[in-house]
């Protein structure tokens, strides 16, 4: 009976669990109902909490047909270049016992990539993947190969212009990478580690990124403009002047750089925005040098202590420390304090974007700069200088002369350096740099005793020479340890 009982006791226990259950599971989604019937009165948009989400819908993003567009435009660049070899080599005993090595040259490759431009063979690439380069070899994706030849390149922008002979090719379009947004989708395409044809997906992660890469030297006039585009789209070795797209397939920006402690990709690389590779190629195409603009200020991106020293009301924009004398912001009347906030209609809040923006122009450009004076709004007509402080453009680049290409300086040889041979003549080979000499073995040191059987002794003598000369051309001389050589190039 006693266990009759207790059997009974449980079945009642649990029966009751079983209706308080069914009560409170009523109540809360009777509570939830009234929650959700509310939010939709205060929020007309379907909202719900989020654990209870049951839509499975995505947003479908398809990267193919923007890869389907860039790929046949990127190409493969090799770069042939010479440089020093670091073994230890002696022309004698004499030599090695008083340390003086023989200078040795070796070849050496570049890899890199370029964007086809237009359907007759122009090419965009880094000005760092072809410097100093002699041949450069430019692999199409079907595989074609071609010699290129440099139209033009500029070290302030790392930015470079290739021709190869070939039409009907396919090209990337323009687009405007002003309209680029943080957080927009991307694909990189290139040629990392030789791997041709590779494209990788990211965001763009930041603007107008400033990362202090490129040589800045004012003594010999070089400004670098850097105003990257940041994204984590993959960009390793290899990738360096290939294409940043958008997912419409045009092009926003030449892969120029990664952030990296290792030297592979780590999570940040950066691309020269479109808008400012446009006017340099055009430049380029029209010159063979870029007309430079220049404001003509010394300025400083507005920080909160630039604005509390300042008086200013607003950490945007870029302060005005001083203006150069005669420049093009002076005679328009822009004074030191007055914060910059845009130029034309694009606004700048830092000075990389400032620099960016007047490197799309050229000296003699009208552009309108909205500044804040005493915090208050207003707009100056600016007229835009070279670097010399007037309006004149470039003149178009000269043809290189028949000495400059040999890529060497050169002395006439000493009286003691021709009675040591027994020479009448000769012209002493001082330096070497990238060019005809250094591609056919001839080294720092050589005497220089005739171009195609004609003594020099000079080297005005070998520029009169070579002038308008077609064909073969042979060169003879002698090194300083008493070895003579004959070398041969075409004119």
């Amino acid at each position: 009976m006693n266990t009759f009982k207790k059997i009974v006791s449980v079945f009642s226990i649990a029966a009751i669990g079983g209706v308080a259950a069914v009560g409170v599971d009523h109540f809360y989604f009777a509570k939830q109902n009234a929650w959700m019937a509310e939010a939709n009165i205060r929020n007309p948009l379907p909202v719900k909490f989020a654990g209870l989400t049951t839509s499975t819908a995505e947003t479908n993003i398809n990267f193919v047909s923007a890869a389907q567009k860039a790929v046949p435009a990127v190409v493969h660049i090799k770069s042939k270049v010479e440089m020093q070899d670091t073994r230890a080599t002696y022309n004698s005993i004499w030599d090695y016992m008083n340390g003086n090595p023989r200078q040795n040259m070796v070849q050496g490759m570049v890899t890199g990539s370029g964007v086809i431009v237009s359907n007759d063979g122009y090419i965009v690439t880094n000005n760092h993947v072809i410097e100093d380069a002699g041949k450069i070899e430019v692999t199409l994706s079907d595989r074609r190969t071609y010699t290129a030849k440099v139209v033009g390149k500029d070290p302030e922008t790392d930015l470079a212009v290739l021709k190869i002979d070939a039409t009907n090719l396919p090209y990337l379009e323009y687009g405007n990478s002003d309209e680029t947004q943080v957080g927009q989708w991307v694909l990189a395409v290139g040629n990392p580690y030789n791997l041709t044809s590779t494209v990788t997906a990211g965001i763009i992660s930041a603007k107008g990124r400033n990362i202090d890469i490129l040589p800045n030297d004012p003594s010999k006039n070089m400004y670098p403009i850097e105003s990257y585009l940041q994204t984590d789209a993959a960009v390793n070795p290899g990738n360096s002047g290939g294409a940043l797209i958008n997912t419409d397939g045009q092009l926003v920006g030449i892969n120029s750089a990664i952030a990296s402690n290792t030297g592979s990709y780590t999570g940040y690389s950066f691309a020269i925005p479109v808008n400012l590779v446009r006017k340099v190629v055009a430049d380029l195409l029209e010159s063979g040098t870029v007309q430079r603009a220049f404001l003509g200020v010394t300025i400083r991106t507005v920080d909160e202590d630039i604005a509390k020293s300042a008086g200013l009301s607003t950490t945007n924009g870029i302060y005005v420390d001083a203006v150069t004398e005669n420049g093009a912001a002076e005679s328009a009347g822009i004074k030191e304090g007055d914060v910059i906030t845009k130029v034309g209609d694009q606004p700048v809040n830092d000075v990389a974007g400032l620099e960016e923006q007047i490197a799309r122009l050229r000296p003699g450009d009208k552009v309108s700069i909205t500044l804040n004076r005493d915090n208050k709004e207003m707009e100056i007509p600016v007229l835009l200088r070279n670097i010399d402080g007037n309006t004149s453009k470039l003149a178009a680049a000269e043809a290189p002369s028949s000495l400059s290409a040999l890529g060497a300086s050169f002395s006439s040889a000493s009286k003691d350096e021709l009675g040591k041979f027994g020479l009448n003549n000769g012209v002493k080979v001082v330096q070497l740099q990238q060019g005809k000499l250094r591609d056919i073995g001839i080294q720092e040191g050589f005497i220089i005793t005739k171009v195609d059987h004609q003594t020099v002794s000079s080297a005005n003598d070998i520029e009169r020479i070579l002038k308008n000369k077609t064909g073969g051309i042979l060169v003879e001389g002698i090194y300083p340890n008493g070895t003579r050589a004959y070398y041969a190039f075409g004119a």
